[in-house]
C-alpha cells in the first residue's frame, strides 16, 4: 500500500496504472474509519484493478467550525485498516494541498439541498461537491463508492456528476449496522457507552415502522418514529422527512412514489447521529 500526500505523486501514480489497462475504483473519506468504510473498500478492490482511497477532513462542508475542531482523526489506526483489507494508494493531503487559494465555486442543486442536511446545515453539500469534484479530478476514477447511510450526499453527487458531466460511476453501498441495529459512524466515536446503548432507540423504531406502512400514513409513521425516540431522555429528534429517494422532497401518500426512503437526524447529547430507512425501493 501506498501513502501518498501530493497530487502530482497521486497522478503520476494513476496514470502509470490506467495506462497498464487497469481499472481504478475510489472511496472518498475524511478517516476515523470503521467497519462500514472497510465494507466500501472491500468492494471497490473485488470491482476494480486498483483501490484508492482518501482521507482528508473537509473544511469546506462544516458549516459549524466547533464540529471540525472535534472530527475525529485517527490516521495511523486508518492506514493499519487500510492495509488489512488490501487498498492499494492512500491519498492523505494536507488542506493547503487541497485548497491552495479558496474555491469560490458555488453549486445549484435545485431542490436537493434546500432540505433536511441541506436546510439544517447551509453550505455544507455546496462545501462536499467542491471537495469530491476536486478528489474526482485528482484520482479520475472509473468508479467511486459511497455510503447509503449518507442518503441526501449520495443524490447530491449524482447530480453534480450530472452537471459536471463526469464520467465517474456512482455505486451506492448499503448501511452497515452495529450487532444492535445503530448505523457505524465516525461520529460514533464521541458516544459514551450509556449513549450508545440509547441510540439504538434510532434504528429500532425506523425497522419498527417499516413493518407497519401497510397500517400507517405517512404522517402517521413519521410521528410515531419521532415519538419513540423522543421518549429516550437522551434523545432529541432534529427532523424526519419521509421523501422521495431521488428528489429528496417529502411525500404525503405511500403511492407517491416507488421509491420512498425515511431520512432522520437526532442529537445524543451534542453528538449529532443521521440514519435512513428505505421504505419503498425501485424495481
Amino acid at each position: 500500500m501506498k501513502t501518498i500526500n501530493k497530487i502530482a505523486d497521486l497522478q503520476s501514480e494513476i496514470t502509470q496504472a490506467k495506462a497498464a489497462g487497469k481499472k481504478v475504483g475510489f472511496v472518498p473519506t475524511m478517516g476515523a474509519l470503521h467497519a462500514g468504510h472497510l465494507h466500501l473498500v472491500e468492494q471497490c478492490k473485488a470491482e476494480n484493478d486498483i483501490c484508492v482511497v482518501s482521507i482528508f477532513v473537509n473544511p469546506t462542508q462544516f458549516n459549524n467550525p466547533e464540529d471540525l475542531v472535534k472530527y475525529p482523526r485517527t490516521p495511523e489506526t486508518d492506514c493499519e485498516l487500510l492495509q488489512s483489507v488490501g487498498c492499494d494508494i492512500v491519498f492523505m493531503p494536507e488542506v493547503a494541498e487541497m485548497y491552495p487559494e479558496t474555491d469560490t465555486r458555488v453549486f445549484d442543486f435545485g431542490v436537493l439541498d434546500r432540505v433536511m442536511e441541506g436546510k439544517m446545515r447551509p453550505g455544507h453539500f455546496n462545501g462536499v461537491a467542491q471537495v469530491v469534484s476536486k478528489l474526482f479530478d485528482m484520482v479520475t476514477p472509473d468508479v467511486a463508492y459511497f455510503g447509503e447511510k449518507d442518503f441526501q450526499q449520495v443524490a447530491i453527487i449524482r447530480e453534480m456528476v450530472r452537471q459536471l458531466n463526469s464520467p465517474v460511476q456512482i455505486i451506492q453501498v448499503p448501511i452497515v449496522r452495529e450487532e444492535s441495529g445503530l448505523a457505524l459512524s465516525s461520529r460514533n466515536m464521541r458516544l459514551t457507552p450509556q449513549q450508545k446503548e440509547d441510540a439504538v432507540a434510532i434504528s429500532r423504531a425506523l425497522f419498527a415502522s417499516r413493518d407497519l406502512i401497510d397500517e400507517q400514513s405517512v404522517s402517521e409513521t413519521a410521528k410515531a418514529v419521532v415519538m419513540a425516540i423522543n421518549e429516550v431522555p437522551a434523545l432529541e429528534t432534529e427532523y424526519f422527512e419521509i421523501v422521495d429517494g431521488d428528489t429528496m422532497q417529502p411525500v404525503s401518500s405511500w403511492d407517491e412514489s416507488e421509491y420512498i426512503v425515511g431520512c432522520i437526524t437526532v442529537y445524543c447529547g451534542e453528538v449529532r447521529l443521521i440514519d435512513n430507512i428505505i421504505y419503498k425501493n425501485k424495481q
